[in-house]
Parts: C-alpha cells; sequence; structure tokens
C-alpha cells in the first residue's frame, strides 16, 4: 500500500483515509472529484503526482478550513491570506466569471464535508 503523505497531518489514521477515498471516488462523487483534480494538479509537461487523490483531498480540505476563516468561525492566522489567494487562484484560472469559481468552490467544498463524513463513518 502506498503512504498517503498528505493527509498526514490532519491527525488521521492512514487506513481509514484511503478507505474514505475509496468511498468517495466509487460514489457520484467521482466526476466532481476529476473536475477539481482538473483544475489543482499540474497540466502536461511534467510527471504525474503519485497519492493524486489524496492531493486534491487535501486541495479541498483545505478550501474547507479556509471558509471557517472567511466566515468568521476561525482566527486568522499568519498564512491565511497567502492560503486563501492559492485556493482562489487555482481554482480561477481560465475562468470568465465569478459563478464559475463559487461552482467550483461548491463541488471542493462539498468533497471535503462528504470525505469527513465518511471518515467519521469508519
Amino acid at each position: 500500500m502506498s503512504h498517503v503523505y498528505v493527509l498526514k497531518k490532519e491527525g488521521l489514521e492512514e487506513e481509514k483515509i484511503k478507505q474514505a477515498l475509496d468511498i468517495l471516488l466509487e460514489t457520484k462523487f467521482k466526476s466532481e472529484f476529476r473536475e477539481i483534480s482538473n483544475m489543482v494538479l499540474p497540466k502536461s509537461g511534467s510527471e504525474p503526482i503519485k497519492n493524486w487523490e489524496q492531493f486534491v483531498m487535501n486541495f479541498c480540505l483545505d478550501l474547507n478550513e479556509a471558509f471557517k476563516t472567511w466566515s468568521g468561525d476561525s482566527e486568522l492566522t499568519p498564512t491565511s491570506p497567502q492560503k486563501a489567494l492559492t485556493i482562489l487562484r487555482q481554482l480561477s484560472m481560465k475562468k470568465t466569471a465569478m459563478n464559475q469559481l463559487a461552482y467550483l468552490m461548491n463541488i471542493a467544498y462539498d468533497l471535503a464535508e462528504q470525505f469527513k463524513e465518511i471518515y467519521r463513518r469508519l
């Protein structure tokens, strides 16, 4: 089994992370997961990222946490502005309207919520 380095920092158990991601990818969320991966993973010209699923889920969890800061549910940290700008730039690339950005943000937020719920139930 490959190691799940990206999500390890969340203090989650490796086996449950893998199970939760597998379940998430087997559900109706597979297309949404792919849509977010197309926005956050490097394009051609670079080697594929190992554990790309964990990388994408980490992005979704970062957005989920950032929303707590944006909504005032969490305190600002020294890295909050950098994280917010990175998230916005990544999802806004080649977009022409705010509703396209909001659509992707909603997908990423929902994926993170679904992952946390699946993980909790395991």
